[in-house]
């Protein structure tokens, strides 16, 4: 029966793995619960790295009475040995984070740093550790291969992170080891990317993710681009999840017909066609992701699915009121089972979010850019918010209740007022407002917002409120954020 505990217990916890604050207070119900959290909050200690000397502080305790005495370490004066080996429960390495820590000892001798390096480096690489995910960082030249039990430590690794240019003896190691992993994300260069990539990417077994992606550079090393696509396109049928910051150099993306998950581009100031996204078709993709690519090409895109789509992010990308309603349409026509959308809504299409609501009655979620950036002559806003809010009350779905709004002018407080009014007797609202610029016409207009959804929240009509100016912690998709 205590196995079986200790079993529930740890898939329970597990569900709670980016819970820090409630995993944290498991620590101390008692022996078992301890045990059971312990291996859980340090399989990817990096997570919540925010605390650098706390961390650091565990770490040194792990060295030896020797090694600690030697290297003249001023931490840790009450010391004492930590009750859990807790670096063997590591599973995520990120030797960026680590050389943050590292750099941060106080040592009386400067020329102890490469030594206390090489001390906390065998502390996670080892013959008694296993790594399943490997983040290494821009220009890193460290020789892994020559740490004893590197072999052993890398042999099951599942994810790795790392710069294009990677160094030839860590890569040519890595490529010997590692043929199990799943999950490759690669930094490319302008320049200088080492061709080794390809024989990794080559000998890998099954890969399921794939995240190439570039600075903001226009040109890229179209050479090493074309040749690293080639090679991913011999995985064109374990690939499922893809991202690529530039137009792809090659046709991979028509390759990758089983994809489930596909995010585009990143960066809105670069100007590309993307027409190769034309006669791409994606018949299991779910999730679509875009960020600055042409709304004519997504269009496209959209239109060649078989209706699996379920989420759907489009941003960062200037286009006119065609466009606009042809993506709309496209969008509610082809994907029935959409829960979540981000998108763009011009004025003269606010009709068709009416269609859109009706034919996608599993949304969820919905996230709108309003288009309201353009004056008339008398300096109204062209955005028509009661016509928003009015389709909204009359055509949501049930299950429509999460609503993100971001505009560069708040609407009018009795617009949001009659909207509230009229949502009475549904589900309460999750909502959040994101503005481009000062809130309203002023403080005092502001306050009057959040009063405004206070009174609402007492009446159970608004669930919870938030309001942002320009950047958002939160997730696109993500109303509700655990305090960590």
């Amino acid at each position: 029966m205590c196995k079986l505990n200790r079993d529930i217990l740890y898939l329970i916890f597990k569900e709670l793995q980016d819970d820090k604050k409630t995993l944290i207070s498991c620590l101390t119900v008692n022996k078992i619960w301890c045990e059971t959290t312990v291996p859980i909050l340090w399989k990817n200690p990096w997570k919540f790295l925010k605390g650098k000397k706390l961390l650091l502080n565990v770490i040194i305790s792990h060295l030896s009475d020797e090694s600690r005495n030697s290297l003249s370490i001023n931490y840790l004066i009450n010391y004492q040995k930590p009750f859990f080996n807790y670096i063997r429960f590591c599973r995520h390495l990120n030797i960026n984070n680590l050389n943050e820590i590292i750099d941060t000892i106080e040592l009386d001798d400067v020329d102890d740093y490469s030594t206390i390096r090489k001390e906390i480096f065998g502390l996670f690489i080892n013959e008694n550790t296993r790594l399943t995910h490997l983040y290494i960082p821009y220009q890193f030249d460290y020789q892994i291969n020559l740490i004893s039990g590197a072999k052993h430590c890398f042999s099951d690794l599942e994810f790795l992170s790392c710069n294009a240019c990677i160094n030839d003896s860590v890569l040519s190691e890595l490529t010997e080891i590692c043929k199990s992993i799943k999950e490759l994300e690669l930094f490319i260069e302008k320049d200088n990317n080492n061709y080794g990539i390809i024989k990794l990417v080559e000998s890998l077994k099954k890969l399921y993710n794939v995240r190439l992606l570039t600075k903001r550079s226009l040109n890229s090393d179209e050479s090493f681009c074309r040749s690293l696509e080639n090679s991913l396109i011999k995985h064109a049928d374990t690939i499922q999840n893809f991202k690529i910051i530039k137009q792809p150099a090659t046709s991979i993306l028509s390759s990758l017909v089983n994809l489930n998950r596909l995010e585009l581009g990143g960066n809105p100031v670069e100007r590309m066609s993307w027409n190769c996204l034309k006669n791409v078709s994606l018949p299991f993709l779910q999730i679509l992701k875009a960020k600055g690519i042409p709304i004519k090409a997504l269009t496209n895109l959209i239109e060649n699915t078989n209706g699996g789509l379920t989420e759907i992010k489009i941003d960062c990308v200037l286009h006119n009121d065609i466009d606009n309603e042809k993506i709309i349409q496209i969008i509610y026509r082809k994907c029935s089972n959409l829960k979540y959308l981000k998108l763009m809504f011009k004025n003269k299409n606010i009709l068709e979010l009416k269609k859109l609501l009706i034919n996608c009655k599993n949304l969820n979620g919905l996230y709108i850019i309003i288009d309201n950036t353009t004056y008339w002559v008398d300096g109204d806003m062209v955005f028509n918010w009661d016509y928003l809010f009015e389709i909204l009350v009359s055509s949501s779905s049930p299950n429509l209740f999460k609503f993100k709004f971001y505009f560069y002018e708040a609407p009018k407080l009795e617009s949001l007022k009659l909207f509230l009014d009229n949502w009475k007797g549904r589900r309460s609202i999750l909502l959040q407002t994101i503005q481009d610029n000062s809130w309203g016409l002023g403080l005092e207009i502001g306050m009057k917002y959040f009063e405004l959804m206070e009174e609402y929240k007492m009446q159970g009509i608004v669930k919870k409120y938030n309001h942002v100016l320009n950047e958002s912690t939160f997730e696109d998709f993500e109303w509700l954020q655990e305090n960590i």
